[in-house]
């Protein structure tokens, strides 16, 4: 398999199959909100966007960065998440970076969203589809933060090498200035076990395709 790992600026055209990663804390939050029973969540292009889908469906549930906000039920943090009961939901997410990378690549015939908890699952799925060339949009800091390129490099990996160990690019996640400044309260709308949420590597079983659907692009969990 040919990987390309690119950021959100480098994307002059669709690849084939996309991979985009945000682990702190798009991609780990719409695992979470799948675990916690959401049906699907539809990916915003912006903050207006949420809001006037909410209107005409108004038992969607909007999700967003940072605090707390008007017209928003909900933050982008998995440990905000994991207690909220989600059976049957839609939700609206939109956030900095990994909505943004999604809606980028949109004309791609298979879009994964991913993050260390679904990794293997996602690395799976990418191993029965046997693509020859596969695309991982490294969503945070254009391109640049660690977090996200250590967890597209070790998918790759685990895509073609079944022994790749995670235990190094779980620490670089780990040493990333997205986990410290969750930490260390830079970011607003966190919980304090976010970063270790987000680092915990493979908790869910499933994979999280998205899909063009009457013009919107709608996340699933996909269990191969």
């Amino acid at each position: 398999m040919d990987a390309r790992f690119v950021g959100i600026p480098e994307l002059v055209e669709a690849p084939s199959v996309a991979v985009v990663v945000d682990v702190m804390r798009a991609f780990t939050v719409a695992a979470w909100a799948f675990a916690q029973g959401a049906e699907k969540i539809v990916l915003a292009e912006s903050l207006d966007d949420a809001l006037a889908l909410k209107a005409r469906h108004p038992d969607w549930l909007a999700l967003k960065d940072g605090p707390a906000a008007p017209g928003f039920d909900l933050v982008n943090s998995p440990g905000l998440l994991q207690s909220a009961d989600l059976g049957g939901r839609t939700l609206v997410q939109k956030t900095t970076a990994g909505t943004v990378g999604v809606l980028a690549v949109k004309e791609a015939s298979l879009v994964l969203c991913a993050s260390f908890v679904v990794a293997e699952a996602t690395a799976r799925l990418l191993r029965a589809r046997k693509n020859d060339g596969v695309t991982f949009v490294v969503t945070g800091e254009d391109g640049q933060a660690d977090e996200d390129l250590a967890c597209a490099q070790y998918i790759a990996g685990r895509t073609t090498e079944a022994g790749t160990d995670a235990a190094g690019f779980l620490r670089r996640a780990a040493e990333s200035r997205a986990a410290a400044e969750l930490t260390e309260g830079v970011r607003q709308g966190v919980h304090p076990d976010d970063v270790a949420l987000c680092l915990e590597l493979d908790r869910f079983p499933f994979a999280m395709v998205a899909t063009l659907e009457d013009s919107l692009m709608v996340l699933r969990p996909f269990r191969s």
